[in-house]
């Protein structure tokens, strides 16, 4: 059991891919202008990770040390091709905002690298829950900065929902900030960047105090 509780704690905290191995940050800072790019690519990054690490951690004895960074490659790609099928079929407009880094999850270190240091070595169970604690730490780091984005760049939250819930989506949007003009800065790269940096600074100050006391 307390295998399991670490493995938790590493994915949501100790060991966050976004806050604390700074892995993935390419999709996490291009796609996080809101909430909504920031939950589709959180979700599609979380569903490669359980599946590819399931995988993995199954035909484990089957793959050779010598080929199993591309045999790695190999079945993170396809998950990658799986998601891509399934939102041109039903997120089509999400899938074409987020463009190039639903395919690009393939090359997230974040993945290769769950892969490679633990499913590789730890049964599938162990393995899939690794994979979900670390997409949902990663997709809730997505989210956050995602919403932070949004509200300062837009004044809104949840703009555009309908293209993950369809017209349920529509009821879902908040307009925080009546007749905001909007702050360039933090729909922007550099915004992104900035933003991330504060969620880094401010868990590393829990993180110390946590220390000290």
């Amino acid at each position: 059991m307390n295998d399991y509780v670490k493995i938790i704690k590493n994915g949501l905290w100790n060991n966050n891919q976004a806050l604390v191995a700074l892995l993935g940050l390419c999709p996490l800072l291009a796609v996080t202008n809101n909430i909504v790019n920031a939950i589709g690519l959180g979700l599609a990054t979380t569903f490669v990770l359980v599946a590819s690490n399931v995988t993995v951690s199954i035909f484990r004895h089957q793959i050779s040390k010598e080929v199993r960074i591309p045999i790695f490659v190999l079945l993170i790609a396809s998950f990658v091709t799986i998601v891509e099928l399934l939102m041109q079929s039903y997120f089509y407009d999400l899938y074409l905002i987020l463009g190039i880094f639903v395919p690009l999850i393939v090359t997230n270190c974040a993945i290769l690298g769950r892969a490679e240091a633990f499913a590789s070595k730890n049964t599938w169970g162990k393995s899939a829950l690794d994979g979900l604690m670390m997409g949902v730490g990663f997709s809730v780091v997505l989210i956050v900065l995602g919403a932070m984005r949004e509200l300062i760049g837009s004044g809104t939250l949840f703009d555009q929902s309908a293209l993950l819930l369809g017209d349920l989506g529509n009821t879902l949007s908040v307009t925080v900030f009546e007749n905001y003009q909007g702050t360039l800065l933090a729909i922007l790269p550099p915004g992104a960047f900035i933003g991330l940096g504060v969620i880094v600074a401010m868990k590393n100050r829990y993180d110390l105090r946590g220390k000290k006391s």
